[in-house]
């Protein structure tokens, strides 16, 4: 095996693509390290790490003594060809590079850092918010996570598996990296979020209500105690609701339907439409308004068929402009239990 090869080995591993064997000889050094996050050092530093761990291995591949007899036969030069070396004797060259470079990092922080890094369950890294401004974490296939201040987030080390796994305690919004063959799931005490690829924030807070709510893309929500784990957004599971853009899901363990599917607080212009209208039926500023923040806006067509309205909107909200044709018409709106809206009418007297 050369350097090339070893490299590629270890991307493999942080790209979630290992070979049959690499897998499992990795999270091996891992767990024998007792600290997995080591393998998803900043790059500058992972590049370090692995040039210091070539330069060790190939210092003990060379010498047919394994580390552990290097005092009994010190000396003993004794050339090998790579492949012939015992794995064991690069795995605990690995061990020994890794843990240094662990030692070099924690001396360098004299004061712990507000996003800290621990060991969770084995295999697993915990990343926690400690501080009073959320902060910014890149993963391994370059999803990025703000995550809030008292919040923690739980990964394998790059995301390895055949999905990209992570848990949630607390609030954090997501910008995940599309990758259609591995959905990433996000897993909180109530709730399994599955995506493709998009944008969402999941609020799971201990004691309070779980809320998804999504800005871009589509989100399968389910509840997490029997969800099915191979389904998706294109192939939901059965009793998940999928979420599109402005639009949440909460949970309540009271009641038949523990999840329910609701427009967020403030939706957002998805399609940026002219909100100036002059004497144009109310239709029409109905099917604008759908359209800007992709939203279903439920009304009675021929009760409005002779309504007009002159208006021309700016920085107002959804549900200012709303309001603004309820006070015109004499109308009114509501929300429905659907991510949906109900404007309702007398109609127009010409």
């Amino acid at each position: 095996m050369t350097e090339v090869e070893f490299e590629a080995m270890l991307q493999r591993y942080l790209d979630g693509a290992s070979r049959p064997g690499e897998r499992e000889l990795v999270e091996q050094w891992s767990k024998q390290l007792g600290e997995p996050e080591n393998l998803t050092l900043p790059r500058a530093e992972r590049e370090q790490v692995r040039a210091a761990m070539w330069r060790k291995i190939q210092y003990l591949t060379h010498h047919r003594v394994a580390p552990g007899e290097a005092d009994a036969r010190r000396g003993q030069r004794q050339p090998a060809v790579w492949w012939h070396a015992p794995v064991v004797r690069w795995a605990a060259a690995l061990l020994l590079v890794l843990g240094a470079a662990l030692a070099v990092r924690l001396l360098r922080q004299p004061q712990p850092a507000p996003v800290a890094s621990t060991a969770a369950a084995v295999g697993w890294v915990q990343q926690r918010n400690g501080g009073k401004q959320a902060q910014l974490l890149t993963l391994a296939d370059g999803s990025r996570i703000t995550l809030y201040p008292g919040s923690s987030l739980q990964y394998r080390p790059g995301l390895a598996g055949p999905r990209r796994e992570v848990r949630l305690r607390g609030e954090a919004f997501f910008r995940v990296a599309k990758n259609p063959a591995r959905p990433f799931l996000v897993f909180t005490e109530q709730l399994v979020t599955t995506v493709l690829g998009t944008s969402f924030r999941v609020k799971a807070y201990a004691g309070r209500t779980n809320e998804v709510a999504v800005q871009e893309g589509r989100v399968s929500v389910q509840v997490r105690h029997g969800a099915n784990l191979r389904a998706t957004p294109a192939r939901p599971a059965a009793g998940s609701l999928v979420l599109l853009p402005n639009q949440q899901v909460t949970y309540s363990a009271l009641g038949p339907h523990p999840l329910r599917k609701e427009l967020v607080e403030a939706p957002l212009v998805l399609a940026p439409q002219s909100f100036t209208f002059e004497k144009q039926p109310v239709v029409k500023v109905l099917q604008a308004l759908e359209k800007a923040y992709g939203v279903t806006i439920l009304y009675d067509r021929g009760k409005l068929a002779g309504c007009t309205v002159t208006v021309t909107f700016y920085q107002e909200s959804l549900y200012e402009k709303l309001e603004v044709l309820s006070e015109a018409l004499g109308a009114s709106y509501t929300t429905t239990d659907n991510a949906q809206i109900r404007f309702s009418s007398h109609g127009c007297t010409p």
